[in-house]
């Protein structure tokens, strides 16, 4: 299952990745904002957060106007590995070396279609388990 969030400036193109999960049977959870209403991105971090951490969803995706607070917002937590991804090859980079656990856009960004490709890269490219990178994953829980 997938976690989704984001803020108002997300809001849109969440939607539009909803549909495109739904279209692939792709399970997930939206644990909001629900409408264009001003909030503040760090509450949905937070929840997404939360989500996989607990073992309840294996990625999340987190969406606001650029991808940058929220992204911010959700490596706060400790074995969350947030990145801003702006291309598929920066999806598939983040999945095989950092082990990325949750996928952050740019609703300003990227268009749908990009999106599309980005968050397919995200959720279909393993980790690489190379032992460099599992070090340096370490290095990062561990500091």
């Amino acid at each position: 299952m997938i976690a989704l969030g984001c803020d108002h400036g997300g809001f849109a193109l969440k939607q539009e990745i909803i549909k495109h999960l739904e279209e692939q049977g792709i399970a997930y959870r939206d644990f909001g904002c629900y409408d264009e209403s001003s909030v503040h991105y760090p509450v949905y971090a937070k929840e997404v957060a939360k989500a996989v951490l607990s073992g309840e969803c294996e990625k999340g995706i987190l969406v606001c106007s650029t991808g940058l607070g929220i992204s911010m917002a959700a490596n706060r937590f400790a074995g969350i590995r947030a990145a801003v991804c702006t291309d598929p090859f920066c999806a598939k980079m983040t999945r095989l070396h950092n082990d990325a656990n949750v996928l952050c856009l740019g609703g300003l960004v990227v268009g749908k279609g990009l999106a599309m490709e980005i968050v397919d890269t995200f959720l279909t490219t393993e980790f690489s388990n190379g032992e460099r990178h599992i070090k340096r994953i370490q290095m990062i829980e561990n500091d």
